[in-house]
Parts: structure tokens; C-alpha cells; sequence
């Protein structure tokens, strides 16, 4: 291969300008804003585990209403069943039918009241709801936690029916461009420069990765463009993982496993998010330091 002198190794290995990457509580750029998942704080007693939920439902089958499939880095990575009872709407009348529900709403109060934390006393007034309830209709959930053998973090859409927890991360009201930038390489090369580890795992960080994310601004075709593929490669997955209820994104993402059309797919789809950037790239060297000057720009004048 050619021998390039880098210019300059900054903190990240990056041949790029001297910076570091900070905290930083909102987007640099113009896109909608990544929040945590909701933190339950109940002790387990607001969460079913599959064999619970069956359980439930055989003995309170009225309940069924009051419960959402519950997303954690862990379920929406290996589609594992958990659910867990979302009683955000339910009126007073409606509860005293659920008497069973009502136990785990009782315990779920002691467990707060008991607390050493003066935040879960407080919630004790409110024993049937988790502490967040963030619940939009459509959102990017990004997993926090994902291996490290992974060439792309298994990112995707989800919809009002499912509750994410903690232990993920998302973007409500998200667009499919977003999506497709998100899920490319050259973000993927950005979040692998910055990001913490937790053991060997990527650690996706919304402070450090996200909200520091340099977008790039296409014009509207290949804007389009970009939307055209990253749909392609949500159908791709769909059709996989609908053929198959054991075919999760653990699957469909290890680099031993992952289907010639998914690869074929996000290839495409890099291609055109480099475009975006303006050039293209040998390799993720390349599109980090690219990204390392865009930031570095971006932040100046904050300097001042």
C-alpha cells in the first residue's frame, strides 16, 4: 500500500488536528435531539420476563392492554422477549380490575419507599409508572452497548408499541436520512474513534458521539439517494429476520454471518453518506481525520 506521513497524530490517533472530543448537551449540528431510555426504578415489579408476561396474561388476560414490549441495548440486538406494564392512561376503575397488576404496583411502591435515594422516595406517589415515560410514536433506537466485532452498531426504527429502557439509547421523531447517515460507515468510523468501552464493547455515548457528530449537508438528489438505500437496507433486514423468528440483529450484524445482500446493501449505502462528505475515502483512517477537521472547525469559534 502507498506510505502517507501523517501531518499530524492527534489524542485519537487521528491524522487530524489537535482536539478533544467533550461532553456536550446538545447536537453540533441541525438534527433532533438523542435522549436516554426510561430508567424504571421499580425494583423489577413494573417488568415482565417472558415466562411472567404468559403468567400474567393466563390469570389477567384484561391487562393485556397495559403491556408494551420493553427494549434494552440487550433485547433489540438479540430480539429477546421482556415486556413490561405501561399504565401511563389506565383509569382508577380500570386498576381495581387488575388486582394482580395491583401487587406489583404495592410492591413497586415499598421497594421506592424503602430507597435510600431521596429521588425513588419520591416516586413512591406514583408506583405504576417508571420514572421517564418518554414513549414517541417513532423513533432511532441506538443501542449502548454493542461488540466490538461488529463493522456497523445494529441501529433501527421503533414505534409507540415498544418502551425503550436505559440501557439504550434514542432519537424520537427521527427521518429515515437520519437513519442512513447513522448506520453508515463513516459514522460508524466516528463513534469507534470517540466513543468509551465497557470491557472490549463499544460504549455509544449521546454527549461524546452523537450530540460531536459532524452531519454533512447533500444536496437534495443525493439526499434522496441516501434515503432510497438506508430504506433498502431496513427491507433487506425485514425480509431476513420475517423468514426466520430465530434471525435476530446479533445474526444478521456478526461479520461471520451477516447475508451478501445486507453487506451489498450498506455498502451502497456508504458509498453515497461519503459522497455527502465530498469525496471519497480509502478507509476509515481517512474518514475520521476528515471528520477530526470538520469537528475542529465546527468548534472554533467557540474558542474565541
Amino acid at each position: 500500500g502507498r506510505a502517507n506521513r501523517a501531518r499530524n497524530i492527534n489524542a485519537y490517533l487521528a491524522d487530524a488536528p489537535d482536539c478533544v472530543v467533550s461532553s456536550r448537551s446538545r447536537p453540533l449540528c441541525d438534527v433532533p435531539s438523542m435522549v436516554y431510555g426510561n430508567k424504571p426504578v421499580d425494583g423489577g415489579n413494573l417488568i415482565l420476563e417472558a415466562d411472567e408476561y404468559e403468567e400474567l396474561l393466563r390469570n389477567e388476560p384484561f391487562a393485556r392492554q397495559y403491556i408494551k414490549p420493553l427494549l434494552g441495548s440487550r433485547e433489540y440486538i438479540n430480539r429477546l422477549p421482556r415486556y413490561c406494564l405501561w399504565l401511563k392512561d389506565v383509569s382508577p376503575v380500570e386498576l381495581r380490575r387488575m388486582p394482580l397488576v395491583m401487587e406489583r404496583i404495592e410492591r413497586c411502591r415499598q421497594m421506592r419507599l424503602a430507597s435510600r435515594d431521596e429521588g425513588a422516595r419520591k416516586l413512591a406517589s406514583r408506583a405504576m409508572l417508571f420514572r421517564d415515560t418518554n414513549n414517541p410514536e417513532s423513533a432511532i433506537i441506538v443501542p449502548s452497548v454493542s461488540s466490538e466485532r461488529r463493522l456497523y452498531v445494529p441501529i433501527g426504527f421503533i414505534d409507540g408499541s415498544s418502551i425503550v429502557t436505559n440501557l439504550a439509547l434514542f432519537i424520537p421523531d427521527a427521518k429515515i436520512y437520519h437513519f442512513g447517515v447513522l448506520t453508515s460507515q463513516m459514522h460508524n468510523a466516528w463513534m469507534r474513534a470517540v466513543c468509551g468501552r465497557l470491557k472490549s464493547d463499544y460504549r455509544y455515548s449521546k454527549d461524546v458521539v452523537y450530540n460531536n457528530f459532524v452531519w454533512p449537508v447533500p444536496p437534495a438528489s443525493l439526499k434522496a439517494k441516501i434515503e432510497v438505500a438506508a430504506q433498502t437496507v431496513l427491507d433487506v433486514r425485514r425480509r431476513w429476520m420475517d423468514a426466520d423468528e430465530r434471525c435476530s440483529l446479533a445474526v444478521l450484524y456478526d461479520p461471520d454471518t451477516m447475508p451478501p445482500d445486507l453487506v451489498e446493501a450498506h455498502a451502497k449505502l456508504d458509498a453515497l453518506v461519503d459522497r455527502a462528505y465530498g469525496r471519497a475515502f480509502m478507509d476509515d483512517a481517512e474518514r475520521v481525520a476528515h471528520l477530526f477537521t470538520l469537528y475542529a472547525e465546527a468548534v472554533r469559534p467557540e474558542k474565541r
